[in-house]
């Protein structure tokens, strides 16, 4: 059953990824951070799919993970290598795009947020940034979409000169809201907190019970 609902986020994810990529960021030339972005600028300058960028960039960090986490990389590799292929094949929505630069950043960054924070709430990732902040997240505990924000804001500030201040400024809304529904969407598994017997109360016996 697992396996099946890790199946689901996966494709769902992807899914959502590719359409805030293609449908929201890339009509007006706004950017993400980490490998969606570095996918992003080689689309705007170089006219390559992103999504073969993606993958190509990610193998260096991809062979870090291999080396140190095993684990980590065999259930990350799959997520990495559907998204990038979603990413590609969904490019024909680039042409449907309705919606003001605001609202598009806004919207293309909450689409990727949820479908990467879904994928890592099942312990799998788009690659690249994505996949090394949960590594580093696992060796030193610290939040992913915390990790994720700092990469990205890196990132989208070197792409400055490339595609100018007002793309920057929507470009920076953009990874916010990215990074907001990550953290929401990757934690959709935890479980609730236990219930303990925290002692008897009235006359009959009962107990309170509480979170």
């Amino acid at each position: 059953m697992y396996w099946l609902q890790k199946s689901v986020a996966i494709l769902a994810g992807s899914v959502l990824v590719a359409v805030g990529v293609n449908l929201f960021l890339v009509p007006h030339k706004l950017m993400d951070g980490g490998m969606i972005g570095l996918g992003l600028l080689a689309t705007y300058y170089l006219h390559v799919p992103p999504g073969l960028v993606m993958i190509l960039v990610s193998l260096p960090v991809y062979a870090l993970v291999f080396a140190f986490d095993r684990r980590l990389f065999a259930h990350s590799f799959h997520g990495m290598l559907i998204s990038s292929f979603f990413i590609d094949i969904f490019s024909p929505l680039r042409s449907w795009n309705a919606w003001s630069t605001p609202a598009s950043a806004v919207w293309g960054g909450a689409l990727i947020g949820s479908g990467i924070g879904l994928m890592l709430a099942y312990k799998t990732n788009t690659g690249g940034t994505d996949l090394l902040a949960q590594f580093v997240a696992r060796r030193y505990g610290q939040p992913v979409a915390l990790l994720i924000l700092g990469i990205d804001g890196v990132i989208v500030a070197g792409s400055l000169p490339a595609i100018g201040w007002e793309r920057t400024v929507f470009s920076l809304i953009t990874i916010v809201a990215v990074a907001s529904c990550t953290h929401v969407f990757s934690g959709i598994r935890r479980r609730p907190a236990p219930y303990v017997v925290i002692g008897p109360i009235g006359r009959d016996g009962g107990r309170a019970w509480r979170k």
